[in-house]
């Protein structure tokens, strides 16, 4: 005999049966019982503190898996709080599905509780975003909007359900479950790109490769290390390419970025686009006659600003695979390349010894070797106030090797990601292509609760300014209530990029305060540690370098949620670039 099935469990059936592990959410009216269902189901939901942050958590398990997970939200309000999480995913090419509730269908035109459009208000938003017609719709639905987040360039979709269609029961005989969505297609390259590739690479005086954040989600780790240590090509990560290759691989010029970009006459791009990141890849960052190899599996994304000498529109795993084994001998033949196939470095000598290098492997050599000298000229443990270089190198005493590494906020990230070295694919993640602030702490849950599930050692530390930590603060709750092991380390300068000392902040006390400080500035010496502690997890206030190593250390032993509020030079900064990181100038953006 047929029983009648309700539509919260159809959504919830139809979400695990595409593989879908984690709901993060907020609820309300009317999804309130949605969650519930989820739950059933054996979908893990996470009751968020704000809807932004649970549409970064959530796409953050996209990014660490390859699969998307749900952000829920309620109504009006609530989605439009989710979108800037939305853009973000596409932004970034993360897989992320929302689903959003909304203002019953029968009320339409009538200015129903929190009516909005937010269908058609998400397709701005989203790769795809539908309500589906019927309750026996839901599950064709559910799939297509999987399908869609990891097809292709990977983002976000939105699915809508009005708040009656949730109340609704139907015959469970009527309701078909599409299978599980494969994962993506991986098609061949052309192999006459793969033979141009070859050629430029053979005939290349200073080559380099750029790793990308691609590379990392398409799990193309091990091919990418395979190309470089068979190639012995000099190499340079992107910030959330790092890890893919170690970096402390001695093929990493990360340190001499700068240099690299601009002396380089044939670039491999995998997995990383040409915008602001890569500073479109134009003069004078770029030699003006530079070769581009660019891999990417959004066709709109080949030659956008630069003429790519050759472009391939593919699976970026598939192609490096295709590219190594070809007969790498005769790349060896050129001399600008390195003469023996012998001097290939291995996985397991490829931190303790150099390869045979050219003039061009001895240039950045020299570059990176000169920048990290200035750099340790940074570091003093006697210096008070603290500034960034000195705290950062503290901090990394004690980070394991196989760490989540969480950073947002200005110079807090900017200089971290030269002093914080990662070695693993995906355990980088900030503010990405967005530039997006208040991403650090939804991030971080997402990592914690993935490795609790399949690495239950691995450490998890976020780091973040000041400032960006007060964008989503509050879920140190989220953090406490779950009991979830994160390390947090506010970099407390006092402000936005820099701040104020408690001498400045107080001469501009009086009756016009809050329009005489400058429009930078934040609390000086604020106990964000204070704010965990009201939850019940550990906090620790930090004046002195000394204090770190052994503070962080007692934190990462701790297994539980802590936070380090370390106070550093208001005016403390990056050290000179030899060219800024953004590139705003007009002559600089033309083709």
């Amino acid at each position: 005999m047929d029983s009648d099935v309700s539509s919260l469990t159809i959504i919830a059936k139809a979400l695990k049966a595409q593989g879908v592990e984690y709901m993060f959410g907020i609820v309300g009216v009317p999804v309130i019982e949605l969650a519930n269902a989820a739950q059933i189901e054996g979908i893990k939901y996470v009751g968020m503190r704000n809807e932004q942050a649970a549409a970064y958590a959530a796409q953050a398990i996209g990014y660490i898996t390859g699969r998307p997970a749900v952000c829920l939200t309620v109504s009006g309000p609530g989605v439009l709080h989710v979108l800037g999480g939305m853009a973000n995913a596409n932004e970034n090419a993360w897989p992320l599905i929302v689903i959003g509730g909304s203002s019953e269908a029968h009320q339409e035109g009538m200015g129903g509780f929190q009516e909005y459009p937010q269908t058609s208000i998400c397709k701005e938003f989203a790769k795809f975003s539908a309500r589906p017609p019927s309750v026996e719709k839901i599950p064709f639905f559910v799939e297509k909007a999987v399908r869609y987040s990891i097809y292709g360039r990977p983002g976000s979709v939105y699915l809508d359900f009005p708040g009656d269609m949730l109340k609704e029961n139907i015959s469970s005989s009527i309701i078909q479950y599409p299978e599980r969505v494969p994962d993506p297609p991986r098609p061949l390259a052309p192999l006459s790109s793969i033979d141009a590739t070859l050629e430029l690479l053979r005939n290349a005086q200073r080559p380099l490769v750029i790793v990308g954040k691609g590379a990392a989600y398409c799990r193309a780790e091990h091919e990418v290390r395979q190309l470089i240590n068979s190639l012995n090509i000099p190499f340079l990560p992107t910030p959330m390419g790092k890890g893919v290759v170690p970096d402390d691989h001695p093929l990493c010029v990360a340190p001499a970025r700068s240099r690299a970009l601009q002396k380089a006459d044939v670039v491999l791009l995998l997995g990383a686009r040409l915008n602001w990141i890569l500073h479109f890849g134009l003069p004078p960052r770029f030699d003006k006659d530079v070769k581009i190899i660019q891999v990417d599996i959004c066709p709109e994304e080949l030659n956008n600003n630069v003429r790519s000498a050759v472009s391939v529109h593919g699976d970026l795993k598939v192609f490096v695979n295709q590219v190594s084994n070809k007969d790498l001998l005769c790349l060896f033949s050129n001399p600008f390349i390195y003469q023996q196939l012998n001097t290939r470095i291995s996985e397991k000598d490829a931190t303790s010894s150099y390869p045979k290098i050219n003039d061009w492997w001895e240039m950045l050599k020299n570059k990176c070797e000169d920048n990290k000298l200035t750099t340790q000229q940074l570091i003093s443990k006697e210096t008070i106030p603290i500034n960034y270089y000195t705290a950062f190198h503290e901090l990394t005493k004690v980070i394991p090797r196989d760490a989540f590494i969480i950073s947002e906020g200005s110079n807090t990230m900017d200089i971290g990601r030269t002093m914080m070295n990662n070695y693993l694919a995906r355990h980088r993640l900030d503010a990405g292509t967005f530039g997006t602030m208040g991403v650090g702490l939804g991030f971080a849950i997402a990592c914690a609760l993935w490795a609790k599930d399949n690495a239950p050692e691995k450490k998890i530390v976020c780091v973040e300014g000041d400032s960006a930590f007060g964008f989503s603060g509050m879920e140190l709750e989220t953090v406490c209530r779950y009991d979830l092991p994160i390390t947090f380390v506010v970099l407390n300068n006092n402000g936005i990029f820099m701040g104020i000392d408690e001498q400045m902040y107080s001469a501009s006390q009086g009756t016009e305060k809050s329009l005489s400080l400058p429009a930078l500035a934040l609390k000086p010496n604020a106990r964000y540690e204070k704010v965990i502690e009201a939850f019940g997890g550990k906090g620790f206030f930090i004046t002195k370098p000394s204090e770190i190593e052994p503070t962080m250390s007692q934190c990462l032993k701790s297994n539980q949620p802590c936070l380090i509020n370390i106070m550093i030079d208001p005016v403390s900064g990056k050290k000179v670039q030899e060219f800024a990181w953004l590139t705003t100038e007009k002559s600089e953006a033309k083709l």
